[in-house]
């Protein structure tokens, strides 16, 4: 991701997603409000959306990310990071299409599409209403939906998060150094020192259950019905390794597993 690190990128996301992107190191970013914002009737329906009058302002009072040295219209978008759930779809697609389309110069000629990243790939996820709410994946789905229509070459992105092994692997090797720091007399090089379980507790078994599951040894994988998952039995596509009612549940197995109390 150095190699974006001074190039102009778009994040898109609730809250304040150019910030999160500048922790990161990122030193040239907008927001995709802030984006939008700088071009002339990119969004036909912002005459619509009457409720983002008051985000506006609250964005343009608090914002350090629109003083850039450049207009960001005459700049080329290097990449685009979804890091949060988006909160206007329709309007997030359409400059999203813009951007991705015109490698990187919306209102210019096609070109080669910048590349884009999305933080997970989450299809739904439990909120308080009743029924899952569509996530992150439902909104990579729809973006992708449009684009491959309108585009001559299908959408290329790269998807981080569960249930990707890899997020198991770095969670291992980051606990690996925890326990290097708090013993410094033991070896912690993934062979000599090694865990004999780790749990994994979660809700969503095509997210949580399914990567435990896809990372092997030595994650050992445990569903809760405290979230999307409510059936009476196991998964059928990905069963756990153990099916409870309660998080505290799951806890209270895992202290008795491990003769702690």
């Amino acid at each position: 991701m150095r190699r974006f690190e001074n190039e102009l990128i778009v994040a898109v996301g609730k809250g304040e997603p150019a910030e999160v992107m500048s922790e990161y190191g990122f030193k040239n970013v907008l927001s995709i409000d802030e984006y939008a914002s700088c071009f002339d009737n990119i969004d036909p329906l912002a005459q619509y959306k009457k409720w983002t009058d008051k985000l506006d302002g609250n964005q343009s009072s608090k914002s350090k990310h629109t003083a850039l040295s450049n207009d960001p219209c005459s700049q080329r978008v290097a990449a685009v990071f979804v890091v949060s759930d988006s909160v206007d779809w329709s309007r997030d697609i359409q400059v999203l299409c813009d951007i991705l389309r015109t490698g990187g110069l919306p209102g210019k000629e096609i070109a080669h599409q910048p590349p884009l990243f999305f933080a997970n790939d989450d299809l739904a996820y439990q909120a308080l209403f009743p029924s899952e709410r569509l996530g992150m994946g439902a909104f990579r789905i729809a973006v992708e939906s449009v684009f491959n229509v309108i585009h001559p070459a299908a959408l290329k992105y790269t998807s981080y998060g569960k249930p990707n092994p890899s997020v198991f692997k770095n969670a291992e090797t980051v606990l690996m150094h925890v326990l290097q720091s708090c013993h410094t007399s033991h070896q912690v090089d993934g062979r000599k020192q090694f865990f004999k379980t780790l749990y994994m507790i979660g809700d969503n078994p095509s997210v949580d259950i399914k990567g435990a599951r896809q990372a092997g040894s030595p994650w050992f994988s445990i569903l809760t019905r405290t979230g999307v998952f409510k059936g009476k039995e196991n998964h059928d596509d990905f069963p756990a390794d153990l099916v409870v009612d309660t998080v505290e549940e799951a806890v209270d197995y895992i202290l008795s597993k491990e003769c702690i109390s």
